[in-house]
This record gives C-alpha cells, structure tokens and sequence, in this order.
C-alpha cells in the first residue's frame, strides 16, 4: 500500500465519537451561586419598585409635575415637585453639555493621539483612575469652597452642574477610551492605507464604530449624576424651593434633594409624596438607560 492509499483511508475513516465534558460538581455550585445572586439583587430591585408604587400609588397623577411642593400639612394633598423636576433638568442637561464633549475629547486624545511614554501622559492617566473612586461628597466639599465660594458663582444651577461634570468626567472618560479600544485597528490600517489623515481616519471612522460604547458610558454616567444628593446638599439645593430656576445663576432644587426632604416629614401625606417621587425618577432613569440600549443597538447595526 503506498502512502498516498494510506492517506486516504485515514481520512476516509470514520473518527472516534467525541466523548462528552465531563461536568465537574464545583462547577455546577459555582453557577447556581452565580443565579442566586443575581436572584437576590433581581429580588431587591424588584421589592423596592413595588414599595415604591404601592406607597405613591395615589400620588401617581398629574399633580406630581404640575404643582409646587409645601410645607405645610394641610396642603401636601395638591402639593407635587414640579420645581425639583425643572430643577433636575436644568441640572443635567448642563452636566451632558459641560462632562461628555469635554470627556470624549480627553478620550480620544489620550487613546489616539498621546505618547504612553511621556510621563504627564502617564501622570494624567493615573489621576483620572484615582478621581474615579474618590467619593462624591469631596466633589461637593471642592464645589463649596472653590466654584460657590472663591469664583462666586454661589448656590446657583451652574455651580452644581460643574461640580456634577467633575463627578462623572472620569467614568466618561474611561468608558469612552473602551469604546475606543474595542475599535479593531484593522479599520485604522485600512483608512490609513487609503491616504486619510489620523484626524479624518478618528472622526470618519473610529468614532463612529464607537458611539455604541460612548454612549452607553455616557448615560450611565449621567444617570449617576441624576441619583446624587451628597454633593448637592453642599451647594444649596437643600433649600425649599417654589419656583422653577429660569437661568444658570438661578437657585434651584432637584428631585433626590426633594425627596430627602420629603422623607424627613412625619406625616403620611409626606410619605406618599415622597413614594412618588421616588417612582418618577425611577422612572427617568429607565428611559435614560433604555435611550443608551436604542443608540448601542442602532448604531451596532451598522457595524
């Protein structure tokens, strides 16, 4: 028999049937561990949304967003925080406007343009991973003494959307440096071999193929901004307000503040007004995540 007939009935033969993975018991532990917390975590989400809807159930209606807040008792039944919710959106639209072109411009220079051998390129990279974790109350404490304070820009909507972009410029940054990272550089080369610029090769292509990631960090990042009161009771936002702020250097209020201040109440009417507050920003936080998953799942599609 020659080699090449050998060959040929090697090929020809048919191969052992593949014995099955065996599944090891730690395996399995390990997995229904993993289940069991998610289930937990599910579990508390889902209790607190129906405490929520349950206690503010009869709150629930437009007099939540048409009518000022009170502090008064007798009047908590037409009372709403129509003026936290403006406040909320001045406040966090400033925050989008100042944190996410300042952040994705820091992103895409440190990711396509910097030197990693330069140390204050090295010394930048450092101090954004360290301002990540700091707490936000020492964003508070630095919007206090140096933005109201020292500038004079005092307890106004400005002064808090700063001291929020501060807060959440880190997260934008790093998450918009993965998104960046997630780009193959096989569409660099491929830009770059067609003639196109580093500039014309980032914005025409490498932004585009990112914008699913950036924006997914983006809104989680203002979502977080949207839930934080630490940072504000230092800056003001903590005084009763009855008004809508119509400018940047306007006092203002906003919803986690309102809510704080609802809570502390001992009547019941407080509580409910406060159940349903809780229930609207939930809410708002919904639709902001729910915008993030629409954008990544668009723009995904094109790539």
């Amino acid at each position: 028999m020659t080699a090449a007939a050998a060959a040929r009935e090697a090929v020809a033969a048919p191969s052992p049937p593949l014995t099955q993975r065996r599944i090891r018991p730690g395996e399995i532990l390990f997995r229904l561990a993993l289940q069991l917390c998610l289930l937990i975590a599910f579990a508390f989400l889902v209790a607190l949304v129906v405490f929520a809807v349950y206690k503010g159930w009869n709150r629930l209606d437009a007099r939540l967003w048409q009518q000022m807040p009170t502090g008064r008792a007798s009047r908590v039944e037409s009372a709403g925080v129509q003026s936290a919710i403006t406040g909320t959106l001045w406040v966090i639209a400033l925050t989008a406007l100042i944190s996410l072109p300042t952040g994705i411009a820091s992103a895409i220079y440190m990711e396509e343009y910097a030197d990693n051998t330069r140390w204050y390129n090295r010394l930048l990279e450092l101090n954004i991973q360290n301002l990540a974790g700091v707490p936000s109350i020492v964003f508070g404490i630095l919007g206090l003494g140096l933005i109201a304070r020292v500038i004079g820009l005092g307890f106004t909507v400005i002064t808090a959307a700063i001291v929020l972009s501060l807060l959440v410029l880190p997260t934008v940054i790093i998450a918009s440096r993965e998104a960046l990272r997630a780009v193959p550089q096989s569409i660099r080369q491929a830009s770059y071999a067609l003639g196109a610029t580093r500039w014309q090769t980032t914005a025409r292509q490498v932004l585009p193929a990112a914008i699913p990631g950036m924006a997914t960090g983006a809104i989680l990042a203002l979502s977080r901004a949207l839930g934080e009161a630490a940072p504000l009771i230092l800056l003001g936002a903590v005084t009763f307000i009855r008004f809508n702020p119509d400018s940047l250097l306007s006092t203002y209020t906003t919803l986690p503040i309102q809510i704080y201040n609802l809570i502390k109440e001992p009547q019941a009417e407080f509580q409910e007004l406060a159940a349903a507050a809780i229930v609207l920003l939930l809410g708002i936080l919904l639709l902001m995540n729910s915008a993030a998953i629409v954008i990544r799942n668009k723009f995904q599609k094109r790539w």
